[in-house]
């Protein structure tokens, strides 16, 4: 085995995925995780088959999807609420999972916390990497309450706003998109049962995912910057809601001020042209690549980052070639899914772009994700 001692900086989906996957094969693991506090609210996620596959390999797969929702079909709807083309999703983690999955983050982040603990992962809250120095076969770690420790490898994942990321020489750097998302977990109908988007209204594009037995998140994409227009969150996202319909109108009329409400500013971030790591530190996940949520593959390529190091760093090798050659083995499915992202971005901005189809883009995208190697 390459490593035996890691330590894993940050505790979101890669972060707690890569820490599961390497203390099943026997690395002794420590996760730094920067919030005091880890269980929590959080709003929804969509993960396409791919996730799921990444969580079987892990055995988390059937504890998750006691709560959550799975599901095979997508709905394009007009905002007017006129069905405008149901489809298939790709089965981009293999036939025998669910194409799509739906799930409350704080669900998805309890099964995953719970396996950490019972494999004896030693978890430190409120800890952040400050520094580190390579010394041959290992790295000396600077913790921001001062100690120092030496570690085989370090695996950064500690996001979009990653501090490690800088410190291993990238220059890129996270940037706009134009786009906001509002995000809203309420109830749903039995019939909302696979996710949904809506076109052609007075937003972007508004959209629901169920992920529950009888909750969904909904969300409009609009302009990224929040209006000072004086009302409360639960009154700017009915406001929003008010130009969608069909299942759409179950939604805004079920949503209540006391909902977990979010606006978030859609950003994103791609490191295509300059190493991961230096020595043994490694940055993955959204660290270096965060994409927008348009074809709800930032999750899954996260966790695929997680499982995969976690397999090739504990094989035999020189571990600066093979964090090399795990770079070199992830690019070319990010740049798919970083590329169409941004495309169905663009078109969101500008829809009246000659050629613009984003319903084709999103299923051509998908089905050359299941048909690439991991």
């Amino acid at each position: 085995m390459t490593v035996k001692n890691v330590l894993v900086v940050g505790g979101g989906i890669t972060g707690t995925v890569a820490a599961v996957a390497l203390a099943q094969k026997g690395v002794k693991v420590t996760l730094a995780e920067i919030s005091p506090q880890w269980y929590g609210v959080g709003h929804g996620i969509t993960l396409q088959g791919n996730a799921l596959r990444s969580f079987k390999n892990i055995g988390a797969l059937d504890r998750i999807l006691e709560k959550a929702h799975g599901f095979d079909d997508f709905s394009m709807f007009h905002a007017s609420g006129q069905l405008l083309q149901g489809m298939k999703v790709a089965k981009t983690g293999g036939e025998d999972l669910f194409g799509t999955m739906g799930a409350l983050r704080s669900d998805l982040q309890t099964v995953l916390v719970d396996m950490i603990h019972e494999l004896g992962v030693e978890v430190r809250l409120g800890t952040s990497l400050e520094s580190y120095e390579n010394k041959g076969e290992v790295v000396e770690v600077t913790f921001n309450n001062g100690n120092k420790e030496e570690f085989d490898l370090v695996i950064a994942a500690d996001g979009i706003k990653s501090k490690t990321r800088k410190m291993v020489g990238i220059t890129h750097d996270k940037k706009p998109t134009g786009l906001g998302i509002w995000r809203v977990v309420t109830k749903r109908t039995p019939e909302m049962d696979c996710s949904a988007v809506f076109m052609g209204g007075p937003e972007y594009k508004a959209g629901y995912t169920p992920i529950s037995k009888d909750l969904c998140y909904a969300y409009v994409l609009t302009d990224p910057v929040r209006p000072n227009n004086g009302l409360s969150d639960f009154e700017e996202m009915k406001r929003l809601m008010e130009g969608y319909h069909g299942p759409f109108d179950f939604i805004r009329e079920n949503i209540q001020e006391g909902d977990f409400f979010s606006f978030q500013e859609i950003e994103w971030l791609f490191v295509d042209d300059e190493p991961w790591h230096d020595g043994r530190v490694i940055v993955i996940g959204d660290a270096v690549h965060a994409c927008p949520p348009t074809i709800a593959q930032g999750g899954a390529q996260c966790s695929e980052d997680a499982w995969v190091i976690a397999e090739m760093v504990t094989q035999p090798g020189d571990i600066e070639e093979i964090l090399k050659a795990y770079t070199a083995r992830r690019l070319p499915r990010l740049k798919v899914v970083v590329e169409s992202t941004l495309q169905l971005v663009d078109w969101e901005l500008h829809p009246d772009t000659e050629g613009a189809n984003p319903g084709m883009l999103m299923g051509k995208s998908l089905a050359q994700i299941a048909a690439m190697p991991v």
